[in-house]
């Protein structure tokens, strides 16, 4: 018996907001996931508990650099460096097929109840678009979750080598002592070493791996020191000191500028929120208009200069130090 059109357009909201549950639901838990104090110790000690042999630990915390075949597409070019950084063990092609099949499915089942153009547009947003910012996300996240632990971790090898401790040792009391994500990056670095790799290599892949400024001056302390020698507990605890100044500079800015953020955001959202409202309270304003043959450049121009404001906005108001 074929399907009536009330019933295709029920099983099309229904498609629709299952879609939009099991997303919002996905990005729940990976946004808010919490863990226990025990949980969050140590990622890598975690695995070893559970039988996992050291070559598996690297295999999955520190994969294999293959070349990515999407490498030179804007926005999506760098996403296996991002799933790396935002410690997510799954492999970019997976994470694309899954993204765009997902849109796909959407779509089809959202254009029997909206139109197609619409149904593609709200799939590509929930299915393309929220994946690749909930990553982006956890990666900044996770990044500065390390770079906080950085100056303590500095410290703590700073002390080990003050004590007598060779390098190795204290690389491994962080990695085994403190809490993720820091832990488990030194963890990969403990495991290179004893699998053979150059102390300073090590040290190198993991400034590359994150790609965070602070790390790469520790690489560069790590390597300084390993060719020319010096007192490297000195200088790890002048590094440390280094960077907890800039962290709380970086806070202080934030907190001086939040003034000019906010009016960013507002002066940004006015003409999207004049659009809307307009819309809604007189819906012939536009489109009695909409026939005319300027109509359509004239809104591109509108566009394209709405655009340029939230960028000039956005760098006028967001700084780095």
């Amino acid at each position: 018996m074929p399907f009536q059109g009330t019933e295709i357009e029920a099983l099309g909201y229904a498609g629709i907001f299952l879609g939009v549950l099991l997303a919002f639901e996905g990005l729940r838990q990976v946004l808010g996931r919490k863990e226990t104090l025990n949980e969050v110790r140590n990622r890598r000690m975690r695995m070893i508990g559970r039988g996992a042999t050291a070559s598996d630990v690297l295999q999955i915390l520190k994969p294999r650099h293959d070349r990515w075949a999407l490498e030179r597409m804007p926005l999506i070019g760098t996403l296996p460096q991002a799933l790396r950084q935002a410690g997510v063990a799954i492999r970019p092609q997976t994470f694309v097929a899954a993204c765009f099949l997902g849109a796909a499915c959407m779509a089809i089942v959202a254009s029997a109840v909206v139109p197609p153009a619409v149904g593609a547009g709200v799939a590509a947003l929930l299915c393309i678009v929220l994946p690749f910012f909930a990553v982006h996300k956890i990666k900044t996240r996770r990044m500065d979750a390390l770079v906080a632990q950085l100056p303590d971790a500095l410290d703590l090898m700073a002390r080990g080598l003050r004590v007598g401790h060779p390098l190795n040792t204290t690389m491994a009391s962080v990695a085994r002592d403190m809490a993720d994500p820091i832990a488990s990056e030194f963890g990969v670095m403990v495991d290179q070493v004893a699998f053979g790799d150059d102390l300073v290599d090590a040290f190198a892949d993991f400034a590359d791996r994150t790609g965070v400024e602070d790390v790469r001056y520790m690489s560069v302390a790590v390597a300084i020191q390993h060719g020319t020698g010096g007192d490297l507990a000195r200088v790890l605890a002048t590094l440390g000191k280094v960077i907890r100044d800039r962290i709380s500079m970086r806070k202080r800015i934030q907190a001086i500028s939040a003034e000019g953020r906010l009016t960013s955001v507002f002066l940004s959202s006015l003409p999207l929120f004049i659009l809307g409202a307009t819309s809604i309270t007189s819906p012939t304003y536009y489109a009695e208009v909409s026939g005319d043959p300027l109509f359509r450049p004239f809104a591109i121009i509108v566009c394209l200069l709405f655009a340029v404001n939230f960028v000039v906005m956005r760098r006028m108001v967001n700084f780095r130090i």
